[in-house]
C-alpha cells in the first residue's frame, strides 16, 4: 500500500485517504541556531510548512526541496490572512495525508494563537504535536544580561500582550496593568509600540514609579538587534523609534542590569584597545630595533617579552 492509500478489507475495494499530521513548531527569538534539535527535524520530515513573518527564513533551507511552504506572515496590523484561514489550511493539508509543520515565531503557545490552531485542528480530529520554541521574553533578557528573576529584586515574571485583540467582548480577559503595577514582578510585554505612552499610563495609574528601570529590546539574537535603556515615565519617547520592529519591554527592578552588563561590556572593549594599542607599539618598537640589532639583543627580546605578555593578557 501507499502512504495515500489504504485498503478497507470490510467495506470492499475502497481507498481511503489518511489524515496526516500537523506539528507546530516554535522557531525561537530569531536566531535560527535557537531552535529545538526536535523542531529542526520536524522540518526536515515535513511534506508542507506554513510559516509566518516571525520566523526566520533561513529555517526553511532545512526543508527538503519538494516541501511546500506557504506564507501566512503575521505581524500587528499587518495581517496577510486571518488566523480562521490560517487553520483551515493546517486542517485541509493534514486531510490530504501531509505532514504539515506549522513554524511559528517564538514559542507557539506564547501570544502566537497556537491555542487556537489546536482547537481546529482537535475540532477536525487531526493529530497533532507542539514543538516549543526560545519565547521572545527569554531570548531578549538573555541577550542584555538581564535575569527576568532574582531572589533580591523579583521573584515572579509575567508576560503580557501589549496589543489585545480588539474584537474581544465584555467579560473577555484583558491586561489588568493595575494589578500588573502593584504586583512586584518582572514585566515582559509582548507587542506593545504601538501603545506603550497608553500602557504607561496604565502602570504609573497603578502605582508604579516612574523612575522604575525599563529595557526595551528590538530584534533580539539578530545582528540587527538594538537595545535601549531608560526609565517607564521616559519609556514613550522610543516608540518612534521602535516603530515597525519586533520589541520587547521589560519593566522592573531587573531591567537596570541591562545598564551595568553594556557599561561592563564598554569598559572591557576599552581595557581591550588600549592593550591592543600597547602591542601594537611593542611590535613596532621591535621591528625597528631588528632592523639594527641581531636577534640576541637584549632590547629585543624584553620588547618580545613584552609583546607576549600583553598578548597572554587579551587572550584571558
Amino acid at each position: 500500500m501507499s502512504k495515500e492509500q489504504i485498503f478497507n478489507a470490510d467495506e470492499g475495494d475502497i481507498w481511503q485517504v489518511p489524515k496526516g499530521r500537523v506539528t507546530l513548531v516554535g522557531a525561537g527569538p530569531g536566531a535560527p541556531d535557537l531552535m529545538t534539535i526536535r523542531g529542526e527535524r520536524a522540518l526536515a520530515q515535513a511534506d508542507v510548512v506554513v510559516y509566518d513573518d516571525l520566523a526566520n527564513a533561513a529555517l526553511l533551507e532545512i526543508c527538503r526541496p519538494e516541501v511546500r511552504r506557504i506564507y501566512v506572515g503575521k505581524r500587528a496590523g499587518q495581517h496577510s490572512m486571518a488566523q480562521a484561514q490560517i487553520s483551515r489550511i493546517l486542517v485541509e493539508e493534514a486531510a490530504r495525508g501531509q505532514q504539515v509543520v506549522r513554524l511559528k515565531g517564538g514559542d507557539p503557545l506564547v501570544f502566537g494563537r497556537g491555542g487556537e490552531e489546536i482547537a481546529a485542528l482537535a475540532a477536525a480530529g487531526i493529530a497533532h504535536e507542539i514543538v516549543p520554541g526560545v519565547t521572545a521574553a527569554v531570548a531578549a533578557g538573555a541577550s542584555i544580561g538581564v535575569p527576568l528573576t532574582h531572589r533580591d529584586h523579583a521573584s515572579a515574571v509575567v508576560f503580557a500582550t501589549g496589543h489585545e485583540c480588539c474584537g474581544k467582548r465584555p467579560g473577555q480577559a484583558r491586561v489588568n496593568w493595575a494589578a500588573l503595577a502593584s504586583s512586584g514582578a518582572t514585566l515582559c510585554i509582548y507587542m506593545g509600540v504601538r501603545r506603550l505612552a497608553e500602557i504607561v499610563t496604565a502602570l504609573l495609574d497603578g502605582g508604579l514609579a516612574g523612575s522604575t528601570p525599563v529595557a526595551i529590546v528590538s530584534n533580539a539574537t539578530l545582528p540587527s538587534q538594538e537595545q535601549h535603556t531608560t526609565t517607564l515615565e521616559q519609556a514613550p519617547f522610543f516608540a518612534a523609534t521602535l516603530k515597525g520592529k519586533p520589541s520587547l519591554i521589560i519593566v522592573g527592578e531587573v531591567a537596570a542590569w541591562a545598564a551595568a552588563q553594556r557599561q561592563g561590556e564598554d569598559a572591557a572593549v576599552g581595557a581591550a584597545e588600549q592593550v591592543a594599542a600597547v602591542v601594537s607599539m611593542a611590535g613596532a618598537e621591535g621591528a625597528e630595533a631588528a632592523a639594527g640589532t641581531s636577534f640576541s639583543s637584549p632590547e629585543l627580546l624584553s620588547l618580545a617579552g613584552r609583546r607576549a605578555s600583553l598578548l597572554e593578557a587579551v587572550a584571558s
